[in-house]
C-alpha cells in the first residue's frame, strides 16, 4: 500500500488531468492514497482536487519540500510516491514501484522524465538530461526528481525529509538516503511532465541552476536555505 504527494499551487488547469492518471492504475484504489498538499491556490484547485484526492490539505512548511513534508505527516502507509500536478503518470505506475519494494534493501525507488511537450527542442534536451541521470546512477549519484521518487517513509523521517533549499531540494534528500540503504533507479517506471517551467525561466537558466546546485551537493557543500518561498504561475494546460 502507498501514498502518493502531490504538491499544489493555482493548478486548476492540470491538477484534474494529473489525477484522473492516477485513479487510472492497475493497482487496486484500495491499496493506494492521493494527498494534495495546497499551497494556499486562488483558482479552483481545491475545488477539482477534491474531487478525485483522499485528502487536500493546506501547506504549512516552506517551500515545495515543505508541501511534501506535510503530505508526509497525514499520510496513512508506509511507502511514499511523490509526482506534481502537471505530471501525467503511466497506468502500471504504482505497481512498478512497489514491485522494486519487494526487495527489503531498497528505501528508495525512482525513474525517469520527460516533457509533454512535442517540441523538438525539449524532446531532445530532455534525452540528453535522461542519459547524464542514468550515467550518474551506474555511478551511484542518484537525482531524485519530485515528479517520479518513492521510498519508505521511516528511512525519509530518518534523515528529516526535505530541506528548504531554492532548488535541488530532491537530488539533496536522495543524496540524503542514500547514506543509509540502497536506491534503485528503474527506467521503465516513466512519468510525463510539462517543461513550462523551463520555458518560462530559460531552458540554460534552469540547467545551469541545477548544475550549480548538484556541484556543491556533490562537493559536500551546503546550499542556502530559503527565507521565503516564491510561489509561481505558469498559465499553461498540459
Amino acid at each position: 500500500m502507498i501514498s502518493v504527494i502531490i504538491p499544489t499551487y493555482n493548478e486548476e488547469k492540470n491538477i484534474g488531468n494529473c489525477l484522473k492518471s492516477l485513479l487510472n492504475q492497475s493497482l487496486p484504489r484500495e491499496e493506494y492514497e492521493i494527498i494534495v498538499v495546497d499551497g494556499q491556490s486562488r483558482d479552483k484547485t481545491v475545488k477539482i482536487a477534491k474531487k478525485y484526492a483522499d485528502k487536500v490539505i493546506q501547506q504549512k512548511s516552506k517551500g515545495v519540500g515543505g508541501a511534501r513534508n506535510d503530505g508526509v505527516s497525514v499520510s496513512k502507509y508506509d511507502l511514499i510516491a511523490t509526482t506534481d500536478a502537471d505530471c501525467i503518470v503511466p497506468e502500471d505506475w504504482f505497481e512498478r514501484i512497489i514491485k522494486n519494494f519487494e526487495n527489503n534493501k531498497v528505501i528508495v525507488v525512482c525513474g525517469s522524465d520527460g516533457p509533454i511537450e512535442k517540441s523538438l527542442k525539449a524532446q531532445i534536451i530532455f534525452l540528453v538530461i535522461r542519459n547524464i541521470i542514468k550515467l550518474f546512477s551506474y555511478f551511484g549519484i542518484y537525482c531524485l526528481g519530485g515528479t517520479n521518487s518513492s521510498f519508505r517513509k521511516k528511512n525519509f523521517l530518518e534523515v528529516g525529509g526535505y530541506r528548504n533549499l531554492p532548488h535541488s531540494d530532491d537530488v539533496d534528500l536522495g543524496f540524503r538516503l542514500n547514506k543509509i540503504g540502497k536506491i534503485k533507479y528503474d527506467k521503465k517506471i516513466f512519468v510525463k511532465f510539462s517543461a513550462r517551467r523551463m520555458e518560462k525561466n530559460g531552458y540554460l537558466n534552469t540547467i545551469t541552476t541545477w548544475m550549480k546546485g548538484n556541484i556543491l551537493l556533490l562537493s559536500g557543500r551546503n546550499i542556502k536555505t530559503c527565507d521565503s518561498y516564491a510561489k509561481q504561475d505558469y498559465n499553461k494546460t498540459i
